[in-house]
């Protein structure tokens, strides 16, 4: 009784199993086309405007006490600091007629935006970090069931065939996962040390535009 009503239950987890394998291995092959965009656009941020942004931001913040509202802009646009650092230091720098209570909330939301902007940048790698050995063990144990069959049927081709799908989509998923790891660390070491000079920027901003 329980042998018959196992069967059906049997058969159907195989189908779906079976069925998730070419899914399984399109995303995986998807995850590799992004690490090697991401890679891409990593190379393009290292040898671009990061290797540009040469900035001492102590001597920035001391020129920042000895220039006017004026000088401060002009020093700002003339520095080497990020695009989008300086975007955010000219925001605030533009509503400077604010209440000083306001212009601390406005510099919060405008750091809070470029902690998200960085974070959504580091989510996709860290994405495929996570799910990359996942997706790389479905791959891996779905095919050794009809390989484990085709072996007991002494059919060596088809036990050949599942076993090199399984180590294929092993070594993609790491590999993939690995990758997307690294470029995470890397990048969110860059992000950390760009959010803290903003920080440090926006804070003396704060005190120059409260004393003028």
């Amino acid at each position: 009784m329980t042998e018959s009503f196992l069967i059906p239950l049997k058969g159907s987890m195989h189908i779906i199993a079976y069925g998730l394998l070419v899914p399984t291995l399109i995303i995986l092959l998807l995850f590799v086309a992004l690490v090697i965009v991401e890679m891409g656009s990593l190379l393009v941020e290292a040898l671009g405007e990061r290797r540009r942004s040469k900035v001492n931001i102590p001597e920035l913040l001391n020129a920042f006490k000895e220039k006017d509202f004026e000088g401060i802009r002009d020093e700002i646009m003339n520095s080497s600091l990020l695009r989008r650092q300086k975007a955010a230091l000219s925001e605030l720098l533009k509503y400077n007629d604010l209440p000083g209570v306001s212009r601390q909330a406005l510099a919060r939301r405008l750091l809070g935006d470029e902690e998200l902007y960085y974070a959504r940048i580091t989510s996709r790698t860290d994405l495929v970090a996570r799910l990359g050995p996942m997706f790389g063990l479905m791959a891996t144990l779905i095919p050794l069931g009809p390989g484990l069959i085709a072996l007991g049927q002494g059919d060596t081709k088809t036990l050949a065939d599942s076993l090199l799908i399984a180590f294929d989509a092993t070594v993609t998923g790491l590999a993939a996962a690995g990758v997307a790891y690294a470029i995470s660390q890397l990048r969110k070491r860059w992000y950390e040390d760009y959010l803290a000079g903003l920080e440090a920027l926006m804070e003396s901003l704060l005190e120059v535009l409260e004393r003028e």
